[in-house]
């Protein structure tokens, strides 16, 4: 008996292995981060969102998605300034798993720098600090990639 109770619990311990782990309320989180002013990488960003949410949405499993700019990369969220608008606008409106996240701190220090109001698209929350956002969001079960 004690032999066959210890094979039931080995093969439960390898099956718990080659689950993906998701969180405790099955969804996938992921957080993207983007700090240099570089359409390359605004476009890898945008990407990498767009291929996960599709791949959890297709296996009818949810995924919770912030893209979290700071420095540089805040361009990517200025209507005046983003090198990806066109795709922002697109993107903003057709993912509605994904947020965008905008550093608070770099924003002032950009109002500061030129002088005048730096405008953020309507669907970017403004965050204190993005990277304590990104720590919190660690902190709460996110993968934090940065591609």
């Amino acid at each position: 008996m004690k032999f066959l109770v210890r094979s039931i619990l080995t093969v439960f311990a390898a099956l718990a292995i080659m689950v993906p782990a998701i969180a405790a309320d099955g969804v996938h989180k992921l957080v993207l981060q983007i700090s240099d002013n570089n359409p390359q990488k605004m476009n890898t960003v945008l990407n990498v969102a767009a291929n996960v949410s599709r791949h959890y949405t297709d296996m009818g499993e949810e995924i919770d998605i912030k893209i979290v700019a700071f420095n540089a990369g805040l361009h990517m969220l200025r209507p005046d300034t983003s090198p990806v608008k066109d795709r922002m606008m697109s993107f903003g409106q057709s993912m509605p798993n994904v947020e965008f996240q905008a550093c608070n701190n770099t924003r002032h220090a950009m109002q500061k720098k030129s002088g005048k109001d730096v405008p953020l698209f309507e669907f970017a929350e403004v965050v204190p600090a993005g990277v304590v956002s990104i720590m919190e969001l660690d902190e709460a079960g996110y993968s934090v990639v940065r591609p």
